[in-house]
């Protein structure tokens, strides 16, 4: 059925709900699991007047975004190994993570998709976003959403 399943992770308790399903799933069905940390960049404000930070420490504060990224990946990875299913781990580094998401499960070869839902509704969706909304909307292949 499934080769190879893309599953997304932020080290929130939610997502790794889903990785702990991914990894049961891939394992069910003998499939290679790819775990994707998607690591957003620093915001840059073009505001007159707004207080500037160096870029050095840009740098540092975004090479430690990436080393907190690549450790939440590595350790589902980890996960996945020690339940038998072979895994790799993925860093990605964007503003827009639902393309991150989808870019990474093209180039991965992935024919699967599992992430987890906050559910949100009303407002804080509004004002929050919905990444899990946008991969609906725009994958190709099948998404499998937990809550």
């Amino acid at each position: 059925m499934y080769k190879r399943i893309l599953v997304a992770t932020d080290g929130s308790t939610l997502s790794k709900k889903a990785v702990k399903e991914a990894i049961g799933l891939a394992a069910s069905l003998e499939a290679a699991l790819v775990v994707l940390n998607v690591v957003p960049r620093y915001p840059m404000s073009y505001f007159e007047g707004g207080a500037t930070i160096s870029p050095q420490e840009v740098g540092r504060i975004e090479k430690d975004w990436a080393d907190k990224g690549q450790a939440i990946a590595d350790a589902a990875q980890k996960s996945a190994e020690a339940a038998g299913v072979k895994a790799k781990a993925v860093t990605a580094r964007s503003d827009l993570v639902a393309t991150a998401i989808l870019a990474a499960a093209k180039k991965n070869k992935c024919d699967l998709i599992v992430m987890a839902s906050h559910g949100r509704k009303g407002i804080s969706r509004i004002l929050l976003g919905s990444e899990t909304q946008q991969v609906l909307t725009h994958s190709s292949i099948p998404v499998l959403v937990l809550r």
